[in-house]
């Protein structure tokens, strides 16, 4: 079976959809819809449609939306109606009610709806994910990320809270597959622009391990990790290169006292593991269409993407309130 795919959106991330969706075995991009047309050259012998009624009439069985999030709405609604499988970029929609209306209709019509945390799939975090579940890290701790680099011209309409902190947010829920119960923020705006530009984080998930992130695009360089500490040692992900590394806690006896006064762990043997490394987001659009065709369910569901976005709205409504603490 061949799916007729249909993309919505052809700036600089639907660019990258389209890319990957000509070369997913078993669909097929028959229809593109932008109201902006084709900047970057990607429509090749397709015509370029103006509105998602347009994509549809063209018939389709799954959409990708690439719009600005204040247009996400409308557009999953309109393909849910018309029986369309979706996946739609990060953040879910700009309200939670928003994004409530949307989980509604998938779930009524019975629809795959996904949502395009592509972190999700770098190779790093799912050979990470992998090895906690096979029990290498024991119980789990904590859970920490950094995901700092310089102010991206790309973004006009939200913080680095919603832009950039909404993907770790998911990642520690999905790595130690448990929901957040609180969690308390800090942030600022250096930059003069309208919204946040900083954001430190911290907080405690459903299973008791404790989180935080630290958020910003103030830095001259660009970080993206994810620290995993569990009884056995700590798995760190790298995943600019999507590299994994195991520090493993060590059996050997400290001989220096003033260290036994300090380290409850001793340190042990340090591998960087070798992984098959694919693009995230090609892995992405994999999981989007063996969703549909009922193969598995490795793609982030609408509903996973709504709880992201009250944690999302709690790290705002705490620093609003000057760090207080918000509970799920």
């Amino acid at each position: 079976m061949t799916l007729r795919y249909g993309l919505i959106g052809i700036g600089s991330m639907g660019r990258h959809h389209a890319r990957n969706i000509r070369a997913l075995d078993g669909a097929e991009l028959v229809a593109i819809a932008d109201q902006y047309g084709d900047k970057f050259n990607v429509a090749g012998d397709l015509e370029v449609l103006p509105d998602v009624e347009s994509l549809i009439e063209v018939g389709i069985d799954a959409a990708v939306v690439a719009v600005p999030t204040a247009q996400h709405v409308d557009i999953a609604l309109t393909l849910a109606e018309a029986g369309v499988h979706t996946l739609v970029e990060k953040p879910l929609a700009s309200t939670i009610a928003e994004g409530e209306k949307m989980v509604a209709a998938f779930q009524n019509a019975g629809l795959i709806g996904a949502v395009g945390y592509v972190e999700r799939c770098n190779p790093a975090l799912l050979e990470m994910r992998k090895r906690i579940a096979d029990g290498e890290l024991g119980k789990i701790y904590q859970i920490s990320t950094r995901r700092q680099s310089p102010f991206p011209a790309r973004i006009a309409d939200v913080g680095v809270v919603k832009d950039l902190a909404t993907h770790d947010v998911d990642l520690a829920a999905w790595v130690a597959s448990s929901d957040y119960a609180s969690i308390s923020a800090q942030t600022a705006n250096r930059t003069g622009r309208e919204y946040e530009d900083l954001v430190t984080a911290s907080g405690k998930l459903q299973n008791g391990v404790l989180v935080n992130h630290l958020v910003n695009w103030l830095s001259p360089f660009k970080e993206r990790v994810t620290v995993v500490l569990g009884e056995h040692g700590a798995l760190v992900a790298e995943t600019v290169m999507g590299d994994l590394t195991f520090y493993e806690n060590g059996s050997f006896p400290l001989g220096w006292d003033q260290l036994k006064n300090f380290r409850g762990v001793s340190e042990g043997q340090m591998v960087r593991y070798a992984i098959q490394k694919h693009e995230p987001l090609a892995v992405e659009h994999r999981h989007f269409r063996d969703a549909i065709l009922g193969k598995s369910s490795n793609h982030v569901t609408m509903h996973e993407a709504l709880n992201t976005m009250k944690v999302i709205q709690g790290i705002l409504d705490s620093a609003a309130a000057d760090g207080e603490v918000v509970r799920f």
